[in-house]
């Protein structure tokens, strides 16, 4: 197994206690700033119609900038439900406008510096010593600390309650954007 496959293993080792928010659970409301350091509340957004966020390490995770374009090709659709989009990280409002402006994004791209939305939804944890040696997360993050979030989709009707949920400790895995789709057609159809 190549370096790289065990330094992946380790890390995904060290997330697999995170669970996350489940299907039915109220999700916390939120008032994040965006990246040009406007604030988003999740409440609010919940007015217009169904919000669906993604949880992302940051603007520097090439998988997370994989999943973040693919969401993008799709975001006609996803608006077609009445739905919008939230992406979070833990980066500060500058790594949120990176990540935007790299990805060409149309949707909220928010900071939660000091991850206390991502306290909330039971996603934090640490990747460990290993990780820390080969990329300095205090530089990375707006609080200087050095935990990730593990990356999850929740979907979220009106009522604030979780609908779909996606917490996966394998940071290469996401729900992607047709699995999105399915759940949004279902709760159309419901209604």
């Amino acid at each position: 197994m190549s370096e790289l496959q065990d330094f992946q293993k380790l890390v995904i080792s060290n997330a697999s206690h995170v669970k996350g928010l489940a299907v039915g659970d109220k999700a916390p409301d939120f008032t994040l700033p965006n990246a040009l350091g406007k604030d988003i509340s999740l409440s609010e957004m919940l007015k217009s119609g169904i919000v669906i966020i993604k949880f992302y390490r940051g603007e520097w995770c090439p998988i997370c900038n994989l999943d973040l374009k693919e969401v993008q090709s799709k975001l006609p659709e996803i608006k077609s439900y009445g739905a919008s989009f939230l992406a979070i990280s833990p980066q500060n409002p500058d790594g949120a406008l990176t990540a935007k402006e790299k990805n060409s994004l149309d949707f909220e791209v928010l900071s939660d510096a000091n991850q206390n939305v991502i306290k909330a939804y039971n996603l934090q944890f640490d990747p460990g010593e290993d990780y820390h040696a080969r990329r300095d997360l205090t530089l990375l993050n707006g609080n200087g600390s050095k935990t990730l979030p593990v990356p999850a989709t929740f979907i979220i009707n009106i009522n604030q309650i979780i609908e779909a949920a996606h917490v996966e400790a394998n940071y290469t895995e996401r729900m992607g954007v047709s699995e999105i789709l399915t759940v949004l057609k279902d709760l159309a159809d419901r209604n």
